[in-house]
């Protein structure tokens, strides 16, 4: 079997679309099509069925993906055939892992970045999950960005930039002026950020080993909509520094030094050992390394 049929099923595995593979690898859907067919026949089973949730893998297929992945590897390291990775011409559609707090910080720019250089590439943003490790790890994730201690053995990550931690409430709050007090802390009512990669296990580690307990009022797995709610509430969020000045900008809120000394943390870029040498993946990273250094 050759290279270019382990990378037909790889892509379609993937993407669960004939022509997003199509796109990725570079080739007419036609091409894909036709590939797909030899692989039908070499295996005697259908491997891909059309349902309204893409090109689904059978049981068949899903149990040859393991194998056809480390083939597909295998060959491309023997004969050194690495696709290269032209950002002008490129189709290839990227998926990258991310929390709410990047969406408001590095989107845009990321989006302004691929319209000039890429216009034919498309950004597909996920969500930062418990089974983020095996989306990078299978491919079905370019890459993840945030607060991921857990991504260690298998994985490569990059610093993008340290932050720390404020306290916001709305600006005309009734109990707060300039300063926060640990009592005041200890007395407000809170609303806690939840969504993985954010780092609130920190805030929440913290407090514990000092025997401080909050009132926790709310807990909120999404950013969006936590600046108007702080505005127009007596709540009070501990939230990374990053997300407190952008909350200052866009909402009747003010930021606080906390009362508590909270360990700063590092947000990065974490992708898998597979991919490290893919053209198109160092493409990606670059890119996001480039931006987060102009914020």
């Amino acid at each position: 079997m050759d290279m270019k049929l382990l990378a037909v099923f790889d892509e379609i595995y993937k993407t669960r679309s004939v022509s997003r593979a199509g796109e990725n690898l570079g080739i007419p859907q036609t091409s894909v099509s036709l590939a797909l067919a030899r692989l039908r026949r070499r295996f005697n089973d259908q491997l891909f069925v059309r349902t309204g949730n893409g090109m689904m893998p059978t049981p068949r297929a899903a149990m040859l993906v393991p194998q056809l992945r480390q083939a597909l590897q295998l060959l491309q390291l023997a004969t050194q055939q690495q696709a290269e990775f032209d950002p002008a011409s490129s189709y290839r559609t990227f998926r990258i892992s991310m929390t709410d707090i990047s969406h408001l910080e590095f989107m845009p720019a990321m989006m302004n970045k691929v319209a000039r250089v890429a216009p034919n590439v498309q950004i597909e943003v996920l969500r930062i999950k418990a089974d983020t490790g095996k989306l990078l790890e299978s491919g079905d994730a370019d890459l993840a960005i945030g607060y991921m201690p857990e991504l260690e053995a298998g994985f490569y990550q990059q610093k993008l930039f340290k932050d720390g931690f404020a306290c916001v409430v709305r600006r005309d709050h009734p109990r707060i002026d300039a300063r926060l007090t640990q009592s005041r802390f200890k007395s407000e009512r809170h609303v806690v950020l939840i969504a993985p990669g954010t780092g609130n296990e920190i805030v929440e580690r913290e407090l514990k080993r000092q025997g401080t307990q909050r009132k926790v009022a709310l807990s909120l797995p999404t950013l969006p909509g936590v600046g108007n709610l702080l505005a127009n509430t007596d709540l009070m969020a501990t939230l990374p520094g990053r997300v407190a000045k952008i909350l200052v900008n866009i909402a009747h809120v003010k930021a606080l030094a906390p009362p508590y000394r909270f360990p700063d943390f590092s947000i990065k870029q974490h992708w898998h050992e597979r991919y490290h040498q893919d053209p198109g993946n160092r493409w990606l990273r670059s890119t996001v390394a480039e931006l987060f250094l102009e914020i």
